[in-house]
């Protein structure tokens, strides 16, 4: 079992890092019929929503693209930002999916919000307990760690909703704006679907280690 645990959190991971980094290699290479850089899309569906005081803006790095609520600021990867791709333009539009959510008060990201401080916290802290736990065989401490631990999984688990519905939102943007065409339709969804995968693997594993942490908690305290 732990063989097959150990191969499921190592090559899940790898899987999809390299599925989203092949699927977007190739669409990045795929120019839009209509020629929109990342930057010009977001700006259209940022404006067609009303979301006049969102920035768009380049970031440095490859796949650094995020929106930040705290400064309304839509931040592309610089290919994205001046590039015109298939692949760019979904990018650009899930970032201002995520936006959009923002100015409806969407309730799973509102949620998502107010679990970030509770989730840097828990994981900087979490390992810390369970190992005092693990190697002093202290069921509190391992407790407390898986307590801690459960935080984080519950936040990767509210982030996949999150994530679902803004690629979904940003699908049905670039339809009703021409931003992409009926052909494009199926190799942008292939990106953002890519995209999701990452955090698909990352919840599975949180959710994997959480079990087997829990099962470690369970065997100690049978042997009190």
């Amino acid at each position: 079992m732990y063989i097959v645990y150990f191969v499921i959190i190592m090559l899940l991971p790898l899987y999809a890092q390299m599925k989203v980094k092949g699927t977007y290699n190739k669409f990045a290479k795929q120019r839009t019929m209509k020629g929109q850089t990342g930057a010009e899309v977001a700006r259209a569906i940022l404006d067609a929503n009303g979301l006049y005081d969102v920035r768009v803006v380049p970031t440095q790095g490859v796949l650094s693209d995020h929106y930040n609520p705290a400064t309304k600021t839509v931040a592309l990867s610089e290919s994205n930002f001046y590039e015109a791709s298939v692949a760019g333009a979904a990018v650009a539009a899930h970032e201002v999916g995520h936006a959009i959510q923002h100015k409806e008060a969407y309730s799973m990201l509102t949620l998502r919000s107010k679990l970030v401080p509770v989730a840097n916290i828990s994981s900087n802290m979490s390992w810390v307990f369970v190992m005092i736990g693990i190697f002093a065989s202290s069921t509190n401490f391992l407790l407390l760690g898986i307590i801690l631990l459960a935080a984080g999984v519950v936040f990767q688990l509210v982030t996949l909703p999150v994530e679902f519905d803004a690629s979904k939102r940003a699908l049905v943007q670039m339809n009703s704006l021409g931003i992409i065409t009926n052909e494009e339709e199926r190799p942008a969804r292939k990106v953002l679907s890519a995209a999701a995968l990452t955090y698909v693997a990352a919840a599975a594993v949180a959710v994997l280690e959480l079990l087997r942490l829990i099962l470690i908690f369970t065997n100690m305290r049978s042997d009190d």
